[in-house]
């Protein structure tokens, strides 16, 4: 059924093939950017503390999205939705997934970053895992929750990909889904970093809005990774192939 799907009225041909290609470029970015964060653990052993398994965590998240984002774009420069009502339900759920975990990964950096510089006591691995637990979890509940009955997936005005429908009558639902995973997070995250710069008596580096992490995780990549010093030597070591002399 959804597999002779046609182009929805208004748009051409061109424009759908210009969202593909936007699409492609930045879901190939997000993917390389953020496997070189993912590879850097594993190349570095410095990096394996507890705050950055919430670095870790977030890097997977925003690979979800740019995966996601990459199924959209291979069917926009296919002009159609060849994968049929079940992988429309499939794409909904996994994008929706991985954007409610980077929403919410972002929010945990925020308090780790916080109780790490505002008590001077390091994180703990059982609280990390913990945290990324129930970042997977929780994000994994709410994306599940269309699937059985309160919300719906569907096709978005393209017809190329599949995302909550947003022109249904579940009000309930996505009144009480953007409480705990857009406000609440971004709550955490202003809050955390406010109360750094209280407590630091001055701004670090500029951090990202955790809103701006569903739309966007080359960003994520960008701010939390590539900006970390430590991380940037991870990256490097992958990239040059040279080993620490702790290995």
């Amino acid at each position: 059924m959804a597999e002779s799907r046609t182009l929805p009225t208004g748009f051409g041909e061109l424009e759908v093939l210009a969202v593909g290609m936007v699409l492609l470029v930045e879901a190939l970015t997000g993917l390389s950017l953020n496997s070189l964060t993912i590879l850097s653990f594993c190349k570095n052993p410095e990096l394996r503390t507890p705050s950055h398994l919430l670095v870790l965590s977030l890097a997977f998240a925003d690979s979800g999205i740019s995966l996601n984002a990459l199924i959209a774009a291979t069917s926009s420069l296919l002009r159609r939705w060849p994968y049929g009502s079940d992988g429309c339900q499939a794409h909904g759920f996994q994008g929706f997934a991985a954007a409610l975990a980077s929403i919410s990964n972002s929010a945990a950096i925020a308090w780790g970053s916080y109780h790490h510089y505002c008590t001077h006591r390091r994180l703990a691995w059982d609280t990390a895992i913990s945290l990324v637990l129930f970042v997977w979890l929780s994000s994994a509940f709410w994306a599940a929750l269309p699937l059985l009955g309160w919300g719906h997936y569907d096709y978005e005005p393209l017809g190329t990909c599949c995302t909550l429908d947003y022109s249904r009558n579940f009000t309930s639902f996505l009144f009480t889904m953007a409480f705990f995973n857009f406000l609440l997070p971004l709550f955490i995250t202003l809050i955390s970093y406010w109360l750094m710069e209280q407590k630091l008596g001055k701004t670090g580096h500029p951090q990202v809005p955790a809103l701006i992490a569903k739309m966007v995780p080359t960003i994520n990549a960008v701010n939390y990774a590539l900006g970390s010093d430590m991380v940037h030597r991870g990256i490097w070591q992958c990239l040059s192939s040279k080993r620490s002399e702790r290995d």
